[in-house]
């Protein structure tokens, strides 16, 4: 069984996310796993700035979402991150969004993120040793 740590956000669904009925578009709800993974970043240590310092980018892959339910103009979703713990030089979530309000699963998703050198964009295949140091301190291998 893989390690997970977990992170939760809530965020309001915004007016521009919506369409004229007020039901939100389906390409926001990756934008919602976007603002999860940040939150996951800031509040563990491993944010987006983290990984640039030490030299690398990491591009978004791969992307799936299963759609449960509508959000609404108006409505919170709370966002749950799942980083996925793995020996290979991939960064891989699983998302849970539930709305704050009823507590309703509103979709489920998962991502995946490589390594890149931030000067060169040559792929990394192992992972970068301040990461695996990350993963030390957190109990993730």
């Amino acid at each position: 069984m893989s390690k997970v740590l977990v992170g939760r956000t809530e965020i309001a669904v915004r007016f521009n996310e919506a369409d004229p009925l007020g039901i939100v578009w389906h390409g926001h709800y990756i934008r919602y796993f976007e603002d999860g993974r940040e939150a996951f970043g800031n509040s563990h240590g491993l944010s987006y700035l983290d990984f640039y310092k030490q030299g690398f980018v990491v591009p978004v892959v791969k992307v799936e979402c299963d759609y449960k339910r509508s959000l609404r103009y108006g409505d919170k979703v709370i966002i749950e991150s799942l980083f996925m713990a793995c020996d290979a030089a991939k960064i891989m979530f699983e998302y849970t969004l539930f709305n704050a309000k009823t507590n309703e699963l509103v979709a489920k998703g998962s991502s995946m993120q490589v390594f890149l050198d931030k000067e060169t964009s040559t792929l990394q295949l192992t992972n970068p040793p301040f990461f695996e140091e990350w993963k030390k301190k957190h109990d993730l291998i």
